[in-house]
């Protein structure tokens, strides 16, 4: 598609504390398009909410955003104080160029975005410094891409071993599952209570939230997984 013909619509996101003592609005440039990584996800906005209420903890790491697309959840991290590197696949060169839009119209002109194909070990992928914190909305979506996904983890994984990925994903079918791949690549993951950060609503952050989600925290080494309410959240790590 012609850049100059796409048609963009922003969209606005605000997190807040209980009370709304403190708040941060972010905004989304969505582009009208079938590729999966041009509009926000609700997954997406679910993962944001956890980062927003561990922004402490954020605050001067390296974050990696894998399947960034439109890339709420590192925009979220960035405005935080953590230091975010943005990434989609070398192949899909419209997600990449939202994702530098996404942090143009966030005033984060010093966000890095390059192109990591999951599951190749290319030169981006090997030039990465330390990273503390990867971030992955919905990159579970296609089963094909299941193990590629954490193939990627593992490489970060096995390089900083105090790597962690946080990810959410919808559930859409029983038959699906990532427990032989966690296995397989010896990864063990934990499931984060909605309610634990806020998250178990339809509206959040100004958004509506159809379908089953799921928060999981994945951290390198068995996993217990646990479905909570409309979604669900992993962690990995060693």
């Amino acid at each position: 598609m012609d850049e100059s013909s796409q048609t963009l619509v922003e969209k606005s996101f605000t997190f807040e504390d209980c009370g709304g003592s403190q708040s941060l609005t972010v905004s989304i440039p969505e582009v009208l398009d079938p590729q999966y990584g041009m509009y926000v996800w609700p997954c997406a906005v679910v993962l944001s909410q956890y980062v927003w209420r561990a922004r402490r903890e954020l605050q001067h790491k390296t974050v990696l955003e894998l399947g960034a697309g439109v890339s709420l959840p590192g925009v979220v991290a960035a405005k935080c104080g953590a230091r975010v590197i943005l990434s989609d696949s070398a192949e899909l060169p419209l997600c990449l160029r939202n994702c530098r839009r996404s942090c143009d119209v966030n005033q984060l002109p010093n966000v890095p975005v390059i192109g990591l194909t999951w599951g190749q070990v290319s030169p981006e992928l090997l030039s990465l410094p330390p990273v503390d914190v990867i971030l992955g909305s919905d990159v579970f979506y296609e089963p094909e891409d299941f193990e590629d996904v954490l193939v990627t983890v593992s490489f970060i994984v096995r390089r900083n071993p105090h790597a962690q990925l946080w990810t959410t994903y919808q559930e859409r079918s029983a038959d699906w599952s990532i427990d032989a791949l966690l296995l397989k690549w010896d990864l063990k993951c934990i499931n984060v209570p909605l309610e634990t950060f806020d998250a178990n609503k339809n509206h959040l952050a100004g958004s509506t939230l159809p379908g089953n989600h799921t928060m999981l925290l994945d951290f390198g080494n068995s996993c217990n997984l646990e479905k909570t309410g409309n979604s669900q959240a992993l962690s990995t790590a060693t």
